[in-house]
């Protein structure tokens, strides 16, 4: 029984691409591509450098326009969108939000393009790049901890930048075990197996404190006015974005604009993950931008997601099944979500409000978004309002009504 359980995660392991230790994390990036793609990588691995001196475009005007052909594995795949990304940003914000480019020339636009569309994304930084797929470890045979990591590429912004990637990365970590819950879950509603079903919400619900407990990281490795005034405009995306409002033009691609949004942690599968097992429902103007979200995850994980939301509904079932021990393991881990969003929508305002604000009053720091995204995260959204809204929906999937039947009286 349990060699078939085991062979039944080894299943979903290989379907949504996800590994029991790392969950939605890419294992072992690479950190080189085949030497015809050596430009790539010059200009990526000194991208901060290059920003800072404002070099990088003309150097990639310079660029030759190069087949990603050569690119054969997953992994390589990865990293050269990883790298033509951070150059793509780097190249459209490197004069800041006063005269960010139009067109991304043909020679980052047509590659970048072709990548995308073998993996599956759309061609912009996306949250799968910058925090997933952008790590390594200084000492290959230490631990996974953010002493011994740090980040493939960086924009500028020194320690804060390489903080704001290494801390998203570890809660990324904490929530694996949770996706391993929910998969738990998942099984054991199709057998009525209300333990089992119990131990993963149990599971789940760790994972969220574990998550919310890695986030408090950040304070200490991420300083608010480095990451609102010099690094934020890098993930920014061109969509919904009063700096670029009619999109990119990707040169060799397309005759008009594109839009498309920034990095944001709503591209995060794992918190998607636990929406849709909870049942937790987003609508209107939330609910949509939560569902484009998904675009930009790897094609594997966002069908994690869908699998997960086509499930019988987890909520209905506790409810009709009057045991009072199931719904408190429901509401725990729904309370640990309202937790760990309540903590993020704290962070969001010393982050990125109240600098925001100070910028505004003092004069907008050198290349930083100044007051045009104040109020707007880099995936387009309304920043507070969209959080508030994720927030208190979370809280309405509690069952406020809790059955009187426990495991004990059962029994």
């Amino acid at each position: 029984m349990e060699t078939n359980y085991r062979e039944t995660l080894q299943g979903d392991f290989d379907a949504f691409d996800i590994s029991e230790e790392l969950g939605f994390i890419l294992e072992e990036p690479l950190t080189h591509l085949p030497d015809y793609y050596r430009v790539w990588m010059d200009l990526a691995n000194n991208l901060t450098h290059l920003i800072e001196s404002r070099k990088l475009r003309d150097l990639v005007h310079k660029m030759p326009v190069l087949s990603p052909h050569l690119l054969s594995s997953h992994r390589e795949l990865r990293l050269a969108h990883l790298a033509l990304g951070f150059i793509s940003m780097g190249y459209v914000w490197q004069e800041g939000q006063h005269a960010p480019a139009q067109i991304l020339p043909k020679a980052l636009a047509w590659p970048y393009w072709n990548v995308s569309r073998r993996l599956g994304l759309p061609p912009i930084l996306t949250y799968s790049d910058s925090v997933l797929a952008n790590w390594k470890l200084k000492n290959p045979t230490g631990d996974m901890e953010i002493g011994n990591m740090d980040v493939i590429f960086a924009f500028p912004g020194g320690e804060s930048c390489r903080g704001f990637f290494m801390v998203s990365l570890l809660v990324e970590m904490a929530a694996s075990s949770g996706i391993m819950g929910a998969l738990e879950v998942m099984h054991a509603m199709k057998i009525s197996d209300l333990i089992g079903m119990q131990k993963g919400l149990i599971k789940v619900t760790q994972s969220l404190k574990k998550m919310k407990e890695t986030f408090q990281l950040v304070h200490n490795h991420v300083e608010p006015t480095a990451f609102h005034g010099t690094m934020r405009i890098f993930v920014s995306g061109w969509r919904d974005n009063p700096m670029l409002p009619r999109g990119l033009l990707y040169e060799g691609v397309s005759n008009e604009p594109i839009s498309l949004s920034g990095g944001s942690a709503a591209q995060s599968s794992a918190v998607q993950c636990f929406d849709a097992l909870l049942c937790v429902q987003h609508e209107g103007e939330t609910g949509d931008f939560l569902t484009r979200m998904r675009d930009y995850m790897p094609p594997a994980h966002r069908q994690l997601i869908e699998t997960l939301s086509v499930c019988p509904s987890l909520r209905d079932f506790i409810i009709t099944s009057s045991s009072s021990d199931l719904c408190q393991a429901y509401n725990s881990c729904v309370s640990a979500l309202v937790d760990l969003r309540s903590y993020h929508l704290n962070a969001v305002a010393k982050y990125i409000i109240v600098p925001g604000n100070r910028a505004r009053s003092m004069g907008c720091p050198l290349r930083g978004v100044g007051s045009m995204l104040n109020t707007t995260g880099t995936g387009g959204s309304n920043l507070m309002v969209f959080l508030k809204s994720v927030r208190n929906t979370t809280q309405e999937a509690l069952i406020l009504e809790r059955p009187t039947t426990s495991r004990e009286t059962e029994m």
